[in-house]
């Protein structure tokens, strides 16, 4: 196995600010981390997003500008959830989306805040995704008690 192979097993991909591994979530709406995968940092947003969402989950799924793609949005219907996804600046066909419900979308980015509050998770001290993987499941239980 290649060094590049083991670290995307590892969830490490190499971005702009180096060697960093995302964590894609999904929360209820008491902001409250649901569900939750890791990738390399070079991964985009939108392939981890549907399957995260699958078929189960949220009616209705916020989402940043990121994860603006025409698939995502078809998907989302498909799976019968109302997309609440801002356009891109340079989008040449806007979407429509819901401005008032996008509000709810600090929701999540508070749930990250409160991930991140734990030094563990703000760094990734962990080598093994396996383990990094445990300790963010003990820090979501934490602020689930903690609500």
């Amino acid at each position: 196995m290649s060094t590049k192979e083991r670290a995307e097993a590892e969830g490490i991909g190499t971005s702009r600010g180096g060697r960093t591994t995302k964590v894609h979530g999904v929360c209820d709406e008491q902001g409250r981390l649901r569900r939750f995968s890791l990738t390399g940092g070079n991964r985009h947003d939108v392939t981890e997003a549907k399957a995260l969402l699958g078929q189960r989950g949220p009616d209705t799924v916020i989402a940043d500008k990121g994860c603006d793609s025409r698939a995502l949005r078809d998907t989302l219907e498909e799976l019968g959830k109302a997309p609440v996804i801002p356009p891109r600046k340079g989008a040449k066909t806007p979407a429509a989306y819901d401005v008032k419900a996008y509000k709810d979308r600090n929701l999540i980015e508070r749930a990250f805040g409160r991930l991140k509050d734990n030094r563990r998770v703000a760094t990734r001290f962990q080598k093994r995704a396996r383990n990094f993987e445990a300790v963010v499941s003990l820090c979501a239980m934490r602020t689930w008690l903690l609500i």
